[in-house]
């Protein structure tokens, strides 16, 4: 513990080199789909562009040549780095690992129609529709008593997520059917006047490419819409002020990449050590290095961070210093 005491002391400096480095927008004009724009610049760059503020909006705009797109219909728009995740279907329920392998969707489902459609109904027939979360509709909860699981039809319209909130508030959650088994069970319980029925199926919207978790839009009116099918990627329409547009993942269209600056700070540092500590050990150097990049990240600096040590002409990192100087001490 002496050891890695005494290198956050002396390694202190660090923190003032690389405190909140701001991303970089780079405009890539040659067309591409969007998995290849993705490829791009995450080879190139750091990611497709993730846009979190009007203040991300205002550089790009200051950025764009617009005489460097295509005169086509659809021009002016570059892919950026937000999708639509329709393959994260999910139930409400998450205590079982079996859940993806049933669904019983109707042919054709589920389409996103409108772009909006995030929430899962089951009809009469037992086959499954997505739907917007906001419609309302009758709900299907389940009840779990150790192993034993009933399902229970609540004859009161609610939105989803307000269905969601009754289950779990006086049983146990929004149903889910896992199996043909079950599903047969909760099917049987929709009336036929009202044809279908709310289940615990649902999956997330858009997503960064990055991982980020921002929850900035800047959606055009009437967006997204999804109107020729699979519109699942976002482009940035540059001769409407930027806004965001949802298109056919397969289109071509130019792209916005960033990367995250790269500060490199060399730093000289002094140690006391325990007689028995060697510092050239490997290990004890991957520790301190450790120790060092997870103190930077708790201080607030974001983005990649390479730690390194810098060999000295005879192969080793540290050296005795045999000259009388201040040592530092131990806290």
């Amino acid at each position: 513990m002496e050891k890695l005491v005494l290198f956050i002391a002396a390694a202190s400096g660090l923190w003032a080199v690389c405190l909140n480095p701001e991303r970089q927008y780079h405009f890539v004009y040659e067309q591409k789909n969007w998995t290849e724009a993705l490829s791009h610049c995450r080879l190139y760059y750091t990611d497709l562009a993730t846009i979190e503020n009007m203040e991300d909006v205002k550089t790009l705009n200051d950025m764009v040549d617009l005489n460097k797109f295509d005169k086509s219909a659809d021009s002016y728009r570059a892919w950026i780095g937000l999708y639509n995740d329709v393959s994260s279907w999910r139930w409400s329920r998450s205590d079982r690992s079996d859940e993806a392998e049933f669904r019983n969707w109707k042919p054709g489902q589920p389409d996103n129609k409108g772009g909006h459609e995030l929430c899962a109904e089951i009809f009469v027939s037992g086959e499954w529709n997505d739907k917007p979360c906001d419609k309302t509709l009758s709900a299907i909860c389940s009840d779990v008593r150790g192993q034993n699981e009933t399902f229970v039809f609540i004859n009161k319209t609610m939105t989803w997520a307000q269905a969601q909130s009754y289950c779990r508030a006086h049983h146990t959650d929004l149903a889910s059917a896992r199996n043909v088994s079950e599903n047969r069970r909760v099917k049987e319980l929709v009336p036929a006047e009202d044809r279908s029925a709310w289940i615990g199926l649902f999956r997330d919207s858009w997503k960064c490419t990055d991982g980020r978790t921002s929850t900035f839009r800047y959606w055009k009116t009437k967006e997204p819409n999804n109107q020729y099918w699979r519109e699942n990627c976002v482009a940035a329409y540059f001769k409407h002020s930027g806004n965001w547009e949802d298109w056919n993942c397969d289109w071509k269209k130019p792209f916005v990449c960033y990367s995250d600056p790269v500060y490199k700070q060399a730093v000289r540092i002094r140690l006391e050590k325990n007689a028995h500590l060697d510092l050239n050990r490997a290990a004890v150097m991957d520790d301190m290095l450790k120790l060092v990049k997870q103190q930077l990240q708790a201080h607030g600096v974001r983005g990649d961070i390479t730690l390194s040590w810098r060999k000295q002409s005879d192969g080793n990192v540290f050296h005795s210093d045999t000259k009388k100087t201040k040592k530092i001490k131990n806290p």
